[in-house]
Order: structure tokens, then sequence, then C-alpha cells
């Protein structure tokens, strides 16, 4: 069962505002990965789940053409205010399991922090069918290990208020994502038939923002989203909190101050084989 969240305007907005996308060294090991097992030319990559864009743009350069979907209007909406590259265009109201693309015609198949999100074994089928042999099934996510460094700071200090932003916002966590969404990835790619696959994990991003930048991130996340729901004054008041103890420890009086978050990317590899059954068994 696929399950749809961040629809509403302003979370949209949010979203292109504080969320972070993957490092063009990430998205390297992708892309070295498609070249070695298939080689030029790359012609079409389809970002499934693609939010506001933000992913969706790193691979423009690098593709003919580049197709973002996403079941939400406000997000597409959104990516469709920022983009600039010709060759990229979106896909309004097109769900992960239902891709409205020819059989074997992408290159490349990615979701950068969506897959948890669909009916998980009819996207992967799906994925299959819109996959050319030899094309490339990509899914990338972060874990919610991240770390926040700031000068001669004690980084421990720092990261213990964070884990405890997290840990108040656990219950509020989706059902639909069990202990850990990394798991679910690890499912998947045990499940995909493929020869010819790879995981990856611990790949370490490190951004620099500013504190309220990394709030926001935070504060994009599905499960602040649903104390918000729930209960503004208490999310507001945590998120609050948690700024000021933040900036307490940084000995700083601006939420603007720049720190360094370091985030945990993991990403599943697969190629689809060339004899590949028309459909996939799962």
């Amino acid at each position: 069962m696929a399950h749809r969240l961040f629809e509403g305007k302003e979370h949209a907005a949010s979203y292109w505002k504080y969320r972070i996308c993957p490092s063009d060294h990430l998205m390297q090991q992708v892309l070295d990965f498609l070249q070695k097992q298939k080689g030029d030319p790359f012609e079409l990559a389809v970002d499934v789940g693609c939010g506001s864009g933000q992913g969706t743009q790193l691979l423009a350069k690098h593709f003919a053409a580049v197709v973002g979907t996403d079941v939400s209007p406000a997000q597409i909406e959104v990516a469709l205010q920022h983009a600039k590259e010709p060759n990229v265009t979106y896909s309004r109201l097109c769900a992960a399991e239902e891709l409205p693309f020819a059989d074997s015609s992408a290159d490349l198949v990615t979701a950068m922090s969506a897959f948890h999100w669909f009916d998980r074994r009819q996207f992967l089928r799906e994925a299959h069918r819109v996959l050319k042999p030899r094309g490339c099934l990509a899914l990338l996510n972060y874990t919610l290990n991240m770390e926040l460094s700031y000068s001669d700071c004690c980084s421990q200090a720092l990261n213990t208020i964070c884990k405890e932003f997290y840990a108040a916002l656990s219950p509020f966590r989706s059902p639909n994502l069990g202990r850990s969404s990394k798991e679910l990835y690890k499912e998947a790619f045990e499940l995909i038939p493929y020869p010819v696959k790879e995981w990856h994990e611990s790949v370490w991003d490190r951004k620099r923002m500013p504190l309220a930048s990394y709030m926001g991130f935070v504060e994009s996340f599905s499960c602040y989203q649903a104390l918000l729901r729930e209960d503004p004054q208490r999310a507001h008041t945590l998120s609050q909190d948690i700024c000021q103890r933040l900036m307490s420890v940084m000995k700083v009086s601006s939420a603007e101050t720049e720190v360094t978050v370091a985030v945990q990317y993991f990403c599943l590899l697969a190629i689809k084989p060339e004899e590949a059954p028309p459909t996939l068994d799962l």
C-alpha cells in the first residue's frame, strides 16, 4: 500500500527550502555504476517521488531527458517553479506504481528518500517494466544518524540534544517505516532477483548550513509534521527549545550561525538483466 504525505502547499514550500539532496559524489557513484554496467548513451532518467525536484535537477547534465514524477500537485507545482534545465520535465499526479512510460524505455529509475512510502513490491515490478535491459534502479535514502558540529564546540553535547529532538518525534513516526527505513531498503535488496546489484551504506555527506536551516530540515520530516498537525503549540515549543539549547552550547545568539551537518546515506543499486522476463515475479 502506498502512503501519501508531504502534500500541503506550506509543506511543499518547506521541502524545497530545507530538504537536502544527495551530494555530487553520491550521484557520481550511481552514474559510475550505470556506466560500468550499461555504458553510453544516457537517454532517459526517471526520478520517482521527486518532491520539489532538488534531486531531479542533479540528473539534468547527465541525461538527454529527465522526468520527475510525484503524486502531490503541491510538490510538482514547487518543482515547476524552480525548473531551470530545458531537458527536465515533471509529470503531475503520477503514482509510483503506475508510471507513464513505455516498457524498456528508461536508463535510470531512481527514488531519492521516497521508496519507503511506495507500495514497494508493486513499485519494483513497475520499475522493472520501465527499465531498459541493463538499465539501473537506484534507491537512495539517509538515516536519522546525523551529526552536528560547530567550530571548536563540543559536538557530543550538540548531538545529545539532536538525539533528544529525534526521540521526542519518534512516537509520531509513521508505522509504515517500521523500526528503520534502512531495513525496508535492505529487504528490497534481498528481494530483487537481479544478479548484478550493490548495497552501499555509511556514505557520509557533510553540508554547511545555518542552524535555522537544520531546524527547518528536521521540521520537514513526516514525524514532525504529524506532531504539528496534532498539537501545533507543542511542536513549535519543542523546536524552539531545541534550537535555543543548541545555540546555548554553541555560545551564539543567532540561528543564522552556520553549522556542519553530516548526513549518513545508504543506497541500493541494481541492473536489470539483458534477458530479463517482461514482468518481475516478487
